[in-house]
């Protein structure tokens, strides 16, 4: 990916610099400064709820926490651990309050302790990709990483959308947990009838 996007702008830059090479190195310097400015600006904010994780982490509320969710979680989520589901649970807590990169290493965690499948360990299970499906949906409440941004950016009112905001995830959400729902179960059946055909063969 970083290739990609390393091509992008090498391609971009030769383009401008032929039409308008003044306007080449203002538009470099003006977005070196911009995502220094937006750098420090994440870096404030995400410093702020990590360090909220982990005392959320020391003191055991996170384990409140994962207790709290912990019905949704085992529904959505059949057959995993308590440690696991803690970190499925802090991973959907952080992705409530729009801290999609704060999610991450949790997702990560959660991933390295989901159970695998024995006959096919390289392959990913329907848990993983429904935990991919539900951090890249990533139900808000309260998407403080894009008001921030907004606030940072001198909006009127940088909270304005958070209604549409609350309904398009939680319908993105819920779509795709439907989704992941119905084509593992298409998966199986056809695992099913594939062995069941394999076995009257023989």
């Amino acid at each position: 990916m970083s290739i990609i996007w390393l091509i992008i702008m090498l391609l971009s830059i030769a383009a401008l610099l032929l039409v308008d090479p003044a306007a080449a190195l203002e538009a470099m310097i003006t977005g070196a400064n911009d995502a220094v400015s937006l750098a420090l600006t994440l870096v404030a904010l995400y410093g702020i709820w990590l360090g909220l994780f982990e005392i959320l982490a020391q003191t055991g509320i996170s384990d409140r926490l994962a207790k709290l969710l912990h019905p949704i979680v085992r529904r959505i989520f059949k057959g995993e651990d308590a440690e696991t589901e803690k970190y499925i649970s802090l991973n959907i807590s952080a992705n409530l309050l729009g801290l999609g990169n704060a999610a991450t290493p949790m997702a990560i965690n959660a991933v390295r302790g989901m159970k695998r499948d024995p006959d096919r360990p390289a392959v990913a299970t329907t848990n993983m990709i429904m935990l991919v499906v539900i951090s890249a949906t990533s139900l808000q409440i309260f998407p403080s990483t894009v008001i921030s941004m907004r606030a940072e950016h001198g909006s009127a009112d940088p909270a304005d959308f958070l209604l549409p905001c609350i309904v398009a995830t939680v319908a993105s959400t819920v779509i795709g947990i439907i989704g992941v729902k119905l084509i593992s179960s298409v998966g199986r059946a056809v695992v099913r009838r594939r062995k069941k055909n394999a076995g009257a063969a023989l």
